[in-house]
Formats: structure tokens, sequence, C-alpha cells
């Protein structure tokens, strides 16, 4: 994250995707056993949302409890080891990231499919 007074940069003043690194990466450094992360890399260009789903992993590798809360198929498929699917309020689905795919994840985010 580049800011140009450095370390001594007002975070209301930085471009909001360096807000967004900025309060990932301090609630990363709290130390939680649980790290809830919504929407973690929504508006943020490529690299940054490669660096956020890899720390993510590497998080939840160190046995942190990591809850992942996205609209982005590819960071739900890449980055939970099970994904609960909601559908007006309700848990509809638990499935497997490692054996669906987007179209299978996508009935059950519209409500055409069901678990049980």
């Amino acid at each position: 994250m580049r800011s140009g007074q450095g370390p001594e940069t007002v975070a209301r003043s930085m471009s909001g995707g360096n807000q967004q690194k900025a309060i990932i990466a301090r609630e990363i450094d709290m130390g939680s056993d649980l790290l809830i992360a919504v929407q973690p890399t929504r508006g943020l260009d490529v690299g940054a949302i490669e660096y956020i789903r890899k720390e993510l992993l590497a998080q939840r590798d160190a046995g942190k409890a990591v809850l992942l809360v996205s609209l982005e198929l590819d960071e739900v498929l890449e980055v939970p080891d099970r994904i609960l699917v909601m559908y007006e309020g309700e848990i509809v689905g638990e499935l497997d990231p490692q054996h669906t795919t987007a179209k299978e994840l996508g009935l059950y985010m519209a409500g055409a499919r069901r678990n049980g």
C-alpha cells in the first residue's frame, strides 16, 4: 500500500482501495482467533485481490477461523473449506468448494435449489 505521506498518512485521506487494505491489515494484525471478512476484495486491483486471498488462506492455515462473506464467485470457490449459501435470510445449501461449480452455486444463490 502506497500513500503520499507514508506511515503518517491519515486513513480518511487515502483512496477507498487503500483504506480497505489498511482495515484488512489492522484486523489481521489484531491477532484474534476469528477473522470476519465481508467483501474483502471488492473494488481492489488484481494484485491486491490475490494478496488478500492468500493472506486469508494463511490465516486459516495458521488455525484461525475465517468467515468470508462475499458475492464474488471466484473468491467463494477458491478461498473457503466449505460454502454456506443464504437465500432470503435462510441457509439453503452447504457445499464443498472442491466439488461444486459456479453454475450450481448460482442456482443456490438464486433460490432455485436447496439442500435437504
